[in-house]
C-alpha cells in the first residue's frame, strides 16, 4: 500500500498550527489534592563512628579515592537533604560488601548492619518528608506506543512500528523522554504513515492493485546445497497437520479477490532468485480487515519426502532419479484451509535440482485486490462512523460527533471547543472539495499528527511555584498508567474512572492494575520492558558460526525467544515470585528446544510449560538459552559479558568502563588452545583490569558449562571446564546451582534492582537517588508479600515518583 498524503494535507497541517502551542497540549487538571504527611526524620544526631573509622581513610580532601571525599559529608546532610547522591552511592557500595575494599580493615557484620540501618531510615525520612519526583519531560510517543495506540485507537488490527525510525535509547529502555527527539524527517514519517492509517480505516483507500511481500523466516542455504525446509507445523496459525510453509497477517482493504502466491524452494544453489517456475498462484475472496493468511503441506504419518544426508560437494550434484510426485499445498485464510493446490515435489532447474530438503514456500505474496465490491463493513468503520448522516444539513453535526469521540480517545481527556475548531475546519475544507466520508477522514488524519496525540505532557495550574510539587490528576494518571502497562492509551473503562475523579479512590487503583495485567495488551511489558531488560531484541541479532554450531537454526532461535517470553508473561500473569526469574522448577519448552537442552519426553512444535528436574542443569532466566546466546559471541563464549550481564540486570551493581585500550584475550598460549579461565588469568594479571573482573569473572565462570548457543557441555578447548568459582567476599560456588544460591542469599538485592529498572521504564527517565527510597519502600512491600511480580508494579503505581509531579512554574 502506498504512502502518498491526501492532497489536502498541507492545509490541514496549516490548521492544526494552533494545537502545536505547548500550553494548549493538555487540559487544565483539576484541583489538586493535598500531599500525604509524612512521619518524622529519624536519623539520629550523631554520625555513625564507621565513617572515621573505615571510609575517612580514603575518601577524604586529601586522598580523595574514587573521586570522593566525606570530609564535608556530615550527618546534618540527612536532615537537610544535603548530598544525597553521594549518601546514596555510600548506602549501596556498604550494603553490596564493596566498602571497606576486602583489602582494608572491616567493620564487624553487626556494625555494618547498624551503618546500614541508620543511613537508609536517614534518607527514607527525609524523602517522605520531601517528596521529589524529579523532573518530568514531555514525551513523544516511540513507535511502538504510536503503533499500539492507533490500533487501539481506530479499532486497526495493523502494525505501523516499522514505517517509522527506529527509537533511540536511554538507561536501556526506547522510552526515554530525554532521548525522544523530534525531526523534520521523522515528522514527515508520521504525516505519511497517518495518511496510510486514516484511508485504511475509513475504508477509502486506492481501488489500484498492488503486491504485499512476506518472506517466510528460514535458514541460509547451506553448503550451496539449498534453503532448509520445515518438515513440521511451522505456526501456530497454520492448520493442524500441516508442515512447512508461513502464515501472516494481512490487511484486505475491500471486500473483493485477492492473488494468494507462493514461491517455492527448488533446491538449488541460489535461492535469493525468484524462478517464475517455482511460482503458484490461487484466487481467494476476502472481507475487508485484517486475515491470517498461510499456505502450508500436509504432513504424512510417514513422509516420503526424503531428505538427503549426503551434501553436495566441488565432484558430484546429487539430482532426483524418481520423477517428482504431485504434492498438495493449502491455502488457509485465518487457519481454515480454503483451497488446494498439487505442486510437483521437486523441479529440475537448468541450473540443476536436487532432494536435499523437502519442498517448501520461502515467500508469500498477497496482490488485489481483484474487482472490489465495496468498502465492506470492519471494526475500524463501526469506530469511526457513530453516524451516519441522512442529509447534508446533518453532515457537520455528525461530524463534530464522530471527531469529538476520536479525539476524546485519542488525547486521553475530555476535549472542548478549542480542540474541535481546527479538526472540524480540516474536516470542511476536505467536505467541500469531495464528499463527507472524505472529510471525516481528512479530520482522522489530522488527530493522529496533532501533538496532543504525539506527546504526553502533564500541564501545571496556572500560578503553579516552580519547583513545587503536586499530585498528578486522574487524567493524566490514566495515560502514565496505561502507557506503563499496555503501551498504550487508557481503554474507555479506565478514562472513565478518570474523567469521573474515581481513579485514586482507595482500591480502585489497584482494582485496574489486577484488570489491565489480564488483558492481552499487557503482552507489552513481555514484548517493550522484559524484551529490553532481558536483551531478547538482541536475540535476532546473533549469528553463531554455523561450521562451530551446525545445528543452530531458525526454529531454535524462535523456540529460545519464546521460551523467555512465555516465562515473563506467565511469571506476570500469575503473579508468581520474583524469584522464580532466579530459580523456577519450571520454564516452557517445544521439542526442538528440549532436544538442544537435552530434555526428553516433549514432542512437537508447540509450546507449553515443563517441569524441570533438578539434574537438567536449567531453571530460571540464566539457564535459558536466549539469555546464554545473547551473552556470547559468535563463536565462542564470554565470561565477562555473562558476569557483566549479571551485574548489571539482576544486582544493579554495574562495574565501571574499562580502562582505554584493553588488550584482546590471547586464545593460545605457547601453541596450546587456553580455556575461558586460562584466558582471564592472564587478562587479569593487569591491575587496571583486575578490579572489575574478580566481581565478573566468577559469576560468568560458573554458566561455562553453557556454550554460546547455551548447550550444555563439559569440556572446552579439549579440557574439562572447571565452574568453581570465589566470590570477592570469599564465598565459593560452582556452576548454575552454586549461583542460584549465591543469587538467593542476594534476593532483596535483586528485588531492588528488578524494581529500579521497572520503575526506569514506568517513568521514562533514568533512576536517581531521590527515587531510591521509593524503591527500597516497594521492595520491603514486596518481600513481605513473597517477592510477587504484581505486588511490585502495584507499589510503583502508588509510588511518589509515578503519582506526583515537580511543577515547573506558569
Amino acid at each position: 500500500m502506498g504512502l502518498n498524503w491526501h492532497p489536502t494535507l498541507p492545509s490541514c497541517i496549516l490548521a492544526l498550527s494552533a494545537l502545536a502551542a505547548a500550553a494548549s497540549v493538555l487540559a487544565r487538571p483539576d484541583e489538586v489534592p493535598p500531599l500525604p504527611t509524612a512521619a518524622a526524620n529519624t536519623a539520629p544526631d550523631a554520625t555513625p563512628a564507621i565513617l572515621g573509622d573505615y571510609c575517612a581513610r580514603c575518601h577524604n580532601d586529601s586522598d580523595k579515592i574514587a573521586n570522593l571525599s566525606l570530609d564535608d559529608v556530615r550527618n546534618g546532610d540527612l536532615l537537610h537533604g544535603t548530598n544525597m547522591d553521594i549518601w546514596e552511592k555510600v548506602l549501596r557500595r556498604t550494603r553490596q560488601g564493596e566498602m571497606p575494599p576486602l583489602n582494608k580493615p572491616q567493620p564487624t557484620p553487626a556494625a555494618r548492619a547498624a551503618f546500614v540501618q541508620w543511613l537508609e531510615n536517614g534518607l527514607d525520612a527525609y524523602a517522605a518528608q520531601h517528596p521529589d519526583p524529579g523532573r518530568a519531560t514531555i514525551r513523544r510517543l516511540n513507535r511502538v506506543e504510536y503503533a499500539n495506540a492507533v490500533r487501539d485507537l481506530l479499532a486497526l488490527k495493523v502494525d505501523v512500528s516499522r514505517e517509522l525510525p527506529q527509537d533511540n535509547s536511554g538507561y536501556g529502555f526506547d522510552n526515554i523522554a530525554d532521548v525522544l527527539s523530534v525531526s523534520p524527517t521523522l515528522m514527515d514519517r508520521y504525516i505519511a504513515v497517518a495518511g496510510k492509517v486514516g484511508r485504511m480505516a475509513t475504508g477509502l483507500t486506492s481501488r489500484r492493485e498492488f503486491v504485499t511481500s512476506y518472506e517466510v523466516p528460514k535458514d541460509g542455504s547451506v553448503m550451496n546445497a539449498g534453503r532448509p525446509a520445515y518438515n513440521e507445523r511451522a505456526s501456530d496459525d497454520l492448520p493442524l497437520g500441516s508442515r512447512g510453509g508461513g502464515a501472516f497477517t494481512y490487511y484486505a482493504r475491500y471486500d473483493a479477490t485477492y492473488e494468494i502466491s507462493g514461491w517455492l524452494n527448488a533446491n538449488t544453489n541460489n535461492e535469493t532468485d525468484r524462478q517464475k517456475e517455482d511460482k503458484v498462484s490461487v484466487r481467494v475472496p476476502l472481507k475487508a480487515g485484517a486475515h491470517v493468511i498461510g499456505l502450508s503441506f500436509r504432513r504424512q504419518i510417514a513422509p516420503d519426502e526424503s531428505v538427503q544426508t549426503l551434501r553436495n560437494d566441488l565432484d558430484k550434484v546429487p539430482v532426483p532419479t524418481a520423477p517428482p510426485v504431485m504434492l498438495p499445498m493449502d491455502v488457509s485464510v485465518d487457519g481454515v484451509r480454503v483451497k488446494s493446490i498439487d505442486v510437483p515435489s521437486y523441479r529440475m532447474s537448468p541450473r540443476y535440482s536436487q532432494q536435499n530438503f523437502p519442498r517448501d514456500v520461502l515467500q508469500i505474496d498477497v496482490a488485489g485486490p481483484f474487482s472490489p465490491k465495496g468498502v465492506g463493513r470492519t471494526p475500524s468503520r463501526d469506530r469511526i462512523y457513530l453516524c451516519k448522516p441522512a442529509r447534508t444539513t446533518a453532515e457537520t453535526s455528525c461530524a463534530r460527533q464522530i471527531v469529538a469521540s476520536l479525539a476524546r480517545r485519542a488525547y486521553r481527556r475530555p476535549v472542548t471547543d478549542s480542540d474541535l475548531t481546527p479538526l472540524m475546519r480540516v474536516y470542511a475544507t476536505e467536505r467541500a472539495q469531495s464528499d463527507f466520508e472524505h472529510g471525516v477522514e481528512a479530520a482522522v488524519e489530522a488527530i493522529l499528527v496533532s501533538p496532543h496525540f504525539l506527546f504526553l505532557v502533564e500541564r501545571d495550574p496556572p500560578g503553579s511555584k516552580a519547583g513545587g510539587v503536586r499530585r498528578l490528576t486522574d487524567l493524566e494518571l490514566a495515560s502514565r498508567l496505561s502507557f506503563f502497562l499496555w503501551s498504550s492509551i487508557p481503554d474507555e473503562t479506565l478514562l472513565h474512572l478518570a474523567e469521573t475523579g474515581q481513579l485514586q479512590k482507595p482500591g480502585v487503583m489497584d482494582a485496574q492494575v489486577t484488570r489491565m495485567l489480564a488483558d492481552p495488551r499487557a503482552q507489552a511489558l513481555t514484548s517493550n520492558f522484559a524484551g529490553q531488560w532481558l536483551y531478547l531484541r538482541n536475540l535476532d541479532q546473533q549469528r553463531p558460526d554455523i561450521t562451530v554450531f551446525p545445528k543452530f537454526d531458525t526454529r531454535l532461535r524462535s523456540a529460545m525467544a519464546r521460551e523467555t517470553e512465555m516465562f515473563f508473561s506467565y511469571v506476570l500473569r500469575t503473579n508468581r515470585s520474583l524469584l522464580d526469574f532466579i530459580a523456577a522448577d519450571y520454564t516452557f519448552l517445544n521439542q526442538r528446544l528440549a532436544e538442544h537442552y537435552g530434555i526428553g519426553g516433549v514432542t512437537g512444535t508447540a509450546m507449553r510449560r515443563v517441569s524441570l528436574d533438578p539434574a537438567s542443569n536449567r531453571g530460571g532466566l540464566l539457564g535459558q538459552a536466549s539469555i546464554l546466546t545473547v551473552t556470547s559471541y559468535g563463536n565462542h563464549t564470554s565470561v565477562v559479558k555473562r558476569g557483566k550481564w549479571i551485574l548489571d540486570n539482576l544486582l544493579a551493581a554495574s562495574p565501571p568502563p574499562p580502562p582505554p585500550d584493553v588488550p584482546a584475550l590471547q586464545d593460545k598460549h605457547d601453541g596450546r588452545l587456553l580455556t575461558a579461565r586460562e584466558q582471564l588469568e592472564l587478562h587479569r594479571k593487569s591491575p587496571a583490569c583486575a578490579a572489575c573482573h574478580v566481581k565478573m569473572d566468577p559469576l560468568g565462570f560458573s554458566l561455562e558449562n553453557f556454550d554460546a548457543i547455551g548447550a550444555f557441555r563439559q569440556k572446552d578447548a579439549g579440557q574439562p571446564i572447571d565452574v568453581s568459582a570465589r566470590m570477592p567476599d570469599g564465598t565459593q560456588f560452582a556452576g548454575l546451582s552454586g549461583l542460584k544460591r549465591i543469587l538467593l542469599t542476594q534476593k532483596d538485592e535483586f528485588a531492588s534492582a528488578f524494581t529500579e529498572r521497572l520503575l526506569t521504564y514506568a517513568l521514562a527517565r533514568g533512576v536517581e537517588a531521590r527515587d531510591m527510597p521509593a524503591i527500597r519502600t516497594i521492595g520491603r512491600s514486596a518481600a513481605a508479600d513473597g517477592y510477587r511480580i504484581q505486588t511490585v508494579i502495584k507499589g510503583i503505581v502508588h509510588s511518589a515518583p509515578f503519582t506526583l509531579r515537580r511543577t515547573t512554574g506558569q
